[in-house]
This record gives structure tokens, C-alpha cells and sequence, in this order.
């Protein structure tokens, strides 16, 4: 099957108030729950006239209210990180570059979550250089070895994930919204590329004390809570030999959202 058209959300967007970066660097969620949702494009467009008439804003960076992200995922020859996801160890760690294509800005990070199911992330600047490297550089080496029980020799590229992102937050600054849409992954050790077509990937991130407002616009809307990481999905899709059956059942859930089969080449 062909894959479905995309939608452009400029007009959506245009519906919602501006924030800045600089805002939404003062907004801290000192009790913050994460939440995953998937859903398709189409609903997208319901989902951000819902957020406009609730007063939601969207983050602008220059002029844009849609930000393009690259980011390379690293693991070690065996696929350790993939591996502690996949049989469900709650103690487990991803390592990344990160490059925020509109500022240029590219980052190191080392997300980690702990057996309570907090993640928390550290993240260090790097030259846009080394993305695809970071194992010349002393600084980043150390960091990685003081925030991880990884070494920057035992890891190489695993995974390229690109997307868009859109960024929304609530009018009384208890929570944050990031939509990810576009997105399309390339595995570096099998030479395998896929996209998921019109996906969307929302993450709520809310203060854990404050209601949500967008928990019931996506109830209303009937777009339902869903455990994914795009790491272990882009795996999954590209790599055919990786043991992935625990993520199979994902696959087939994004293939139901958006009624159409994913395709490898």
C-alpha cells in the first residue's frame, strides 16, 4: 500500500498564542508524570483546535512553530540498551545525539529511567560535528562516563530517528505537550530505512499534582495512552535479526492507527 498523505498544520498552528523558549525554560514540573499517545495526522488537526479554544500555547523558536529534530541513537555491539528495554528491566539508561536543526544547537544525552519509571535526562553541548562521533572528544567522554554506565569506546551509531515536533503548553504552565510527526528512521548497522507514515507521537508531561486539561481533550477525542520508545520501534522495523517480538504488537498498533502496513526497504 501507498503511504497515506500528510497534512500541513500551519493554519492549525497559527490558531494557537505564542511562547517562547526562554518561557518555557522557567516552567519546572517538580512531579512530572510522562504519558505516550499515539495517533494519526488527521486527528491531529482536531486535537489542536481543541488545545486553541482551551488557551494551550505553542513554542515558537524564530519564526517557526514546528522544529525539525535529528537524533542518532548509540548502543553497543549487542544491543544492550535495546535489549535491557526489550525484557523489561526497569533500571536502564539510552545515550544519543541530539541536533535541533532550526538553532543548530547539538547535544549528548543520556536518558535514564529508574525502577519507579522516571526518566530523567542529562545532556551535554557538542559540535554538530560529532553526531555521528563523539569519541574524539575528551569532554563529552568524560561526561558520558560520569552519567552512565557506558563508555564512549564500547558504543557506536545504532539509529537515526528524524521528525518534526510541535510543543505545546497549558495556560497555567503545569504541563507540556510534545507532537511528533514525520517521522522516519534509518538504521546505520543494516543500511535499512523506514518511516511510520502519518503517526503522530504525543508525550504529555505534567506536573503530577495539577489536573490535565489535554488528558481530556484526548479522552474526548478517543486517542488512547500507549508505552513506545522510537529507539525500539526504529529497531524493530530495521533490524531482522534483533529479537523484537515484545515490540511486534506495537508495530501492529501503529499499523491499525493509521490503516496501513509499514514498509522497510
Amino acid at each position: 500500500m501507498t503511504e497515506n498523505r500528510h497534512v500541513c498544520f500551519t493554519e492549525s498552528l497559527q490558531a494557537l498564542r505564542p511562547i517562547t523558549l526562554e518561557e518555557m525554560d522557567g516552567i519546572k514540573l517538580m512531579n512530572r508524570v510522562d504519558t505516550k499517545y499515539l495517533t494519526t495526522e488527521a486527528r491531529l488537526l482536531h486535537i489542536l483546535a481543541a488545545a486553541a479554544a482551551a488557551g494551550y500555547r505553542v513554542l515558537v523558536t524564530g519564526e517557526a512553530r514546528i522544529s525539525p529534530y535529528d537524533s542518532v541513537y548509540y548502543d553497543t555491539a549487542g544491543l544492550k540498551m535495546f535489549y535491557d528495554h526489550h525484557n523489561r528491566r526497569l533500571v536502564r539508561q539510552k545515550v544519543r545525539t541530539r541536533s535541533y536543526v532550526n538553532s543548530g544547537d547539538c547535544f549528548l544525552e543520556i536518558k535514564r529511567k529508574n525502577n519507579k519509571g522516571r526518566t530523567k535526562k542529562k545532556r551535554i553541548g557538542i559540535p554538530a560535528a560529532e553526531m555521528m562521533g563523539f569519541g574524539a572528544d575528551e569532554r563529552a567522554c568524560e561526561y558520558l562516563a560520569a552519567h552512565s554506565w557506558f563508555r564512549a569506546g564500547d558504543l557506536s551509531p545504532a539509529v537515526e530517528t528524524r521528525f518534526h515536533r510541535i510543543t505545546l503548553v497549558n495556560p497555567a504552565l503545569t504541563e507540556r505537550l510534545t507532537i511528533d510527526t514525520l517521522l522516519q528512521f534509518k538504521n546505520f548497522r543494516t543500511g535499512k530505512e523506514t518511516s511510520l507514515q502519518d503517526a503522530v507521537i504525543i508525550e504529555l508531561k505534567q506536573d503530577g499534582r495539577a489536573a490535565s486539561q489535554m488528558k481530556n481533550i484526548l479522552l474526548d477525542l478517543r486517542v488512547k495512552p500507549v508505552r513506545v520508545s522510537k529507539y525500539c520501534i526504529a529497531l524493530t522495523l530495521t533490524d531482522p535479526l534483533a529479537k523484537t517480538g515484545r515490540f511486534k504488537e506495537k508495530v501492529r498498533a501503529i499499523e491499525k492507527t493509521i490503516g496501513n502496513k509499514l514498509v522497510t526497504i
